[in-house]
């Protein structure tokens, strides 16, 4: 049987839960009002999402090397406003889904200021909007799809766009090549390879040449033969590749089978050591990048020592990449008011002049980096430099 209370129990334990009920409440409007403000105290921690494995894990691991060796120097320089940087890397596996994740967990679970990520535009595309919406601002490496920085304010790069980009391969091949009448083979379900392919068939068209036949495929596919030789028939001077280094092997390797001797030309997604799996198929081809590593100036060759004697190697454009988008945005922290997500942004979008491993670095008002390009040539598997080209504004 329940007992009896009387009234003045019954009004003492409603007080005692009226109170309890309002401290609770209290705590919860405290708590809510501080999140999303960095605790200043202890390491500073930023984030990367990259495809460290999968199909394009050399981006990944590239663009993390670059990152690290960044946070290693700026943490012998003291790190920043007087505290280390603590970088956490997340393998997304080369999957906008994994992006997500990766995302979500670096800013909720770990709470990091800032991101740097993703080389490829569509993964920022994927990882982009949850950065905009919990108010962290992302710093892409080497997503060149206009899409990624409309996102939102939040969201800035440090390369150049495809438009820059297909408008220099196009100037390229007309002014230095002398080629005229081209052909295009691109990958209709990526971001990155059809948008280049619009921006540099439009350029191309504008400034006088001719493109004969564009032909597509798809992802995962291997086998390109009925497009290679829709091409052959076609009687092209070149084919411009606007994909990534995994397809252009194979496509270099297919059409010199079918006895397609022409240049191959693509941009910045070629920039990989496996193009040397391609042996001599794409000697006579040539690809826009982000830099050279045998540019002279003092950034680079500083960069190229401290990064081979680090990992053994010569460092691609994803790696020289990497490294400055962490440098700008540890410069942008330094000048930041706070490290909370406005006024980060905001000191990110204020960066002039910067001078970066890949040029001299300034965000521009949709917070895309007004920078130079240049052009490689394929010789035996490595990259040439050939050429800077300046396509203004």
């Amino acid at each position: 049987m329940r007992p009896m209370l009387t009234r003045r129990a019954v009004t003492r334990s409603a007080l005692t839960l009226l109170l309890a009920s309002a401290t609770v409440f209290s705590l919860g409007a405290c708590k809510g009002k501080g999140k999303g403000k960095e605790d200043a105290t202890g390491p500073i921690k930023i984030g990367h999402y990259a495809s460290m494995t999968g199909s394009e894990a050399t981006f990944g691991r590239s663009t993390d090397n670059g990152i690290k060796l960044a946070v290693e120097e700026q943490n012998a320089k003291g790190g920043v406003k007087g505290r280390k940087i603590s970088l956490i890397t997340y393998d997304n596996q080369g999957k906008p889904d994994e992006t997500v994740t990766a995302v979500t967990r670096l800013i909720d679970s770990d709470k990091v200021v800032a991101l740097l990520g993703e080389v490829a535009s569509s993964r920022s595309l994927a990882g982009g909007p949850v950065a905009q919406r919990k108010g962290v601002p992302m710093i892409s490496p080497s997503s060149t799809n206009p899409d990624v920085t409309a996102i939102g304010d939040m969201i800035f790069r440090v390369c150049f766009i495809d438009e820059f980009q297909g408008k220099a391969g196009a100037k390229f091949i007309l002014e230095d090549l002398k080629l005229k009448r081209g052909a295009t083979l691109y990958n209709r379900a990526q971001a990155y390879s059809s948008g280049l392919n619009g921006f540099f068939v439009d350029a191309f068209k504008a400034m006088g040449g001719e493109i004969v036949t564009q032909q597509a495929f798809s992802d995962g596919d291997n086998d390109f033969g009925a497009q290679l030789a829709a091409i052959r028939d076609a009687g092209v001077d070149f084919i411009y590749v606007p994909g990534y280094y995994t397809e252009v092997v194979n496509i270099a390797g297919q059409a010199r089978r079918l006895g397609l001797t022409i240049p191959l030309i693509g941009g910045d997604g070629w920039d990989s050591a496996e193009l040397a799996n391609a042996g001599d198929a794409l000697n006579n081809c040539y690809f826009t990048n982000h830099y050279s590593h045998e540019d002279q100036r003092p950034e680079v060759q500083a960069f190229v020592k401290k990064y081979q004697s680090t990992y053994g190697s010569v460092p691609d454009g994803l790696a020289a990449l990497g490294y400055d988008a962490a440098m700008l945005l540890f410069d942008a922290m330094e000048r930041a008011p706070s490290l909370d997500g406005k006024d980060l942004a905001g000191a990110i979008a204020a960066t002039k002049g910067f001078a970066g491993v890949t040029g001299s670095i300034t965000i521009d008002a949709n917070r895309n980096a007004a920078k130079s390009i240049v052009v490689l040539e394929v010789v035996n598997g490595a990259p040439k430099f050939r050429a800077n080209v300046n396509v203004g504004p």
